[in-house]
């Protein structure tokens, strides 16, 4: 074979006549296709690689015979200008090498890439990296994929850029994840099956707040003076039957604080038997030395006269008037529950006048005076026992019931209302109408009975023990709901749904840090309880029919 010489590509005759066809790929080329004509499908090719090229690596020639596509081999890189001889059957034509840059390209092109090295190799990459390396495109030995440029992209791509596929579940923290704990993925545990840390490991709960009564602590206090003998005897035969048992009956729970002389009702002092009072029946028809308290009825002895029944309350309220036997030294207080809803029940056929700590309370049985004096009593139980009575005249915790000596309503046994006017006339055995007294109980909601027909008394007592179970309040606090076994309830996740009667759409009252911070629609926690602001408890108090629902989330399980 005759030598070609500074030749990029070059074709000669050997002496045998053969012809011998030498194509050169540069640059990004692959291996190179001759195309030859039909007549010369039984030539023989060989592939030679002369002098150098301007490219990037050198050239590799390889002469597999194709059928011709009309087009030429596409070249890449840059080559010299020198002419090029290339001999198809038994015609030879002399060509010239063009100067082409790396993104030229052409139908026919093999993908293959010049990788520099100086032995004449070409890689098989489409990337521009050295074959076997992660990122080139194939799944190498020791790869689990390989995606090329998208390796890693994004975070969580199926295949990372260390060529590992990322798949949750497989026990360790891929791009994208945040935890991975295997077979133990799942809500108990903190990560999630989507391999993130939960925001909560318990899921939404949910829970019915129960709206249950507060207790109720009933104050009765009874006029010991002489003319209250058959008033007296009216209350004992039915403060059980009529009264305590009707009570009992709702289920509300209720105490009886009784403020009056024990003893015999001959003279003019009360007994209480069983099943409110400790006296067994029919004990009271000869009465033991002392009263006999239960868990349901106190009896705080001590006289109380025609007029002084107001003042009486206050100055035993703390015991600065001790009762007969020293059950309470500190006073009834001691029987009162700060959250009890208290209710007071009058009876006397007399009016107010009387004094204590400097202030003088007298309704002089009209209507003006009466009003002078429920407020100064009003006011001054307020502020003795912020605790039980309220802190304010806007939220009193107290009503006030009276059966005194005002005249009879049509019907007879038809009670007074709070709407209804201070009646200044009176019963046929009364002393006095009592205005001081139906004045506080219009103030405060309660209702006013006729004293003087004691055989009526029955219809008296059921309507206050009715009275006392409607007038119960809806407590505004209760419980936080458990969260499931072993979680932990996420405090701040609480949230409070108020349905009122007859809606389908709740109310949603949001959690604020305190009572400070309180609207109309809103709760506060506190010791381990969900307490409605209060609007929002007068909303509940108003509606005892509404519901309320609680929703909350648990903190998250860091996993492990």
């Amino acid at each position: 074979m005759r030598g070609c010489a500074s030749l990029v590509l070059c074709a000669c005759a050997d002496d045998g006549g053969g012809t011998e066809s030498a194509t050169n790929t540069m640059g990004n080329s692959g291996s190179g296709i001759t195309s030859l004509g039909t007549d010369a499908t039984d030539a023989t090719s060989e592939a030679a690689t002369m002098g150098t090229s301007e490219g990037s690596g050198s050239a590799t020639a390889t002469g597999t015979s194709a059928p011709t596509t009309g087009e030429p081999p596409a070249t890449t890189g840059t080559t010299t200008g020198e002419p090029v001889t290339s001999s198809v059957g038994t015609t030879a034509v002399e060509t010239t090498a063009v100067e082409t840059t790396a993104a030229d390209t052409s139908e026919g092109t093999s993908e293959g890439t010049t990788n520099g090295l100086s032995d004449g190799t070409t890689s098989t990459s489409t990337t521009g990296l050295e074959p076997g390396v992660c990122g080139d495109g194939e799944v190498n030995v020791g790869e689990e994929c390989d995606d090329g440029p998208a390796n890693g992209l994004p975070p969580d791509a199926t295949c990372s850029d260390q060529c590992t596929l990322n798949s949750c579940g497989d026990g360790k923290i891929d791009p994208g994840e945040s935890c991975d704990l295997g077979p133990m993925n799942g809500p108990d545990n903190g990560c999630s099956t989507s391999c993130k840390i939960l925001p909560t490991s318990c899921g939404t709960q949910e829970a019915e707040a129960e709206l249950i009564p507060k207790p109720v602590d009933i104050i009765i206090t009874i006029d010991n003076s002489g003319s209250m003998g058959d008033e007296i005897v009216g209350v004992q035969n039915n403060i059980n039957v009529n009264f305590a048992q009707i009570i009992e009956a709702s289920g509300l729970d209720y105490r009886v604080i009784m403020v009056s002389k024990f003893g015999n009702d001959t003279n003019e002092s009360v007994c209480i038997e069983a099943p409110l009072g400790g006296i067994a029946q029919g004990g009271c028809n000869n009465p033991p030395a002392a009263p006999v308290n239960g868990q349901r009825f106190f009896h705080y002895s001590v006289e109380i006269d025609s007029h002084n029944s107001w003042c009486r309350l206050l100055t035993t309220l703390n015991g600065n008037v001790d009762d007969d036997f020293d059950f309470a030294t500190e006073g009834w207080q001691k029987w009162l529950r700060a959250d009890a809803f208290k209710i007071f029940l009058e009876l006397t056929d007399d009016g107010v006048e009387c004094s204590n700590n400097n202030i003088s309370y007298d309704d002089n049985n009209n209507i003006n005076s009466g009003l002078t004096a429920a407020t100064k009593f009003d006011q001054r139980l307020i502020t003795v026992a912020p605790q039980h009575f309220g802190d304010s005249i806007e939220n009193r915790n107290y009503k006030w019931y009276s059966i005194v000596g005002m005249a009879y309503n049509n019907p007879a046994t038809q009670p007074y209302g709070p709407m209804d006017p201070v009646i200044t006339g009176k019963c046929p055995t009364a002393e006095n109408n009592g205005t001081g007294y139906q004045t506080l109980s219009n103030m405060t909601g309660g209702l006013r009975f006729p004293l003087c027909d004691t055989s009526k008394y029955d219809v008296v007592f059921q309507a206050i023990a009715n009275g006392v179970v409607a007038d119960a309040k809806i407590a505004c606090d209760f419980e936080i709901p458990d969260p499931p076994e072993g979680k932990t309830l996420d405090e701040d996740s609480i949230e409070v749904q108020f349905t009122p009667s007859g809606q389908m759409n709740p109310l949603l009252l949001t959690k604020v840090a305190g009572l400070a911070q309180c609207d109309p629609m809103s709760f506060y926690v506190e010791n381990d309880k969900v307490i409605l602001c209060p609007d929002a408890c007068g909303l509940a108090q108003d509606d005892k029919d509404a519901t309320l629902k609680v929703e909350f989330t648990c903190d998250p399980l860091m996993p492990l």
